[in-house]
């Protein structure tokens, strides 16, 4: 899927010009046509000013499927089921994880997933500290 192509198809749905959307991101509008164009990929920040202009969700910019999408959070599971990231301080622990993660360099983000893969595979984290003691 071409994020561009999207943002361009949601834009011309709603009637507006490049330039409408560039003074509801605050983005220029020729930055607005590079991304629109295929030139230029924005960062997920500027992914947020083009949904709150176009005011949509920031998943439909991505989302190729027809299908409605329910949040987890409003599911009918997790009204039973406590889901991890719902709560006020994971969900603060989630957005300082993702702002380390972008400061990484490519080869620490790598080894982290490489990490996270083998805890995963391996039970967690529980099986690995009772297999240290």
């Amino acid at each position: 899927m071409m994020i561009g192509a999207r943002l361009k198809e949601m834009r011309i749905e709603k009637n507006l010009s490049q330039g409408d959307i560039g003074k509801r991101t605050g983005l220029f509008r020729c930055y607005v046509s590079r991304v629109e164009n295929g030139h230029t990929i924005p960062a997920v920040e500027t992914l947020e000013k083009f949904a709150r202009a176009l005011e949509v969700p920031l998943y439909l910019l991505v989302y190729e499927g027809t299908e409605r999408v329910i949040p987890i959070a409003r599911s009918k599971q997790s009204k039973n089921a406590k889901v991890w990231g719902n709560a006020r301080l994971e969900s603060r622990q989630l957005q300082k994880l993702i702002l380390q993660l972008a400061k990484m360099k490519d080869s620490d983000r790598e080894f982290l997933m490489a990490m996270a893969v083998h805890v995963s595979r391996r039970g967690g984290l529980r099986k690995m500290k009772k297999a240290a003691a």
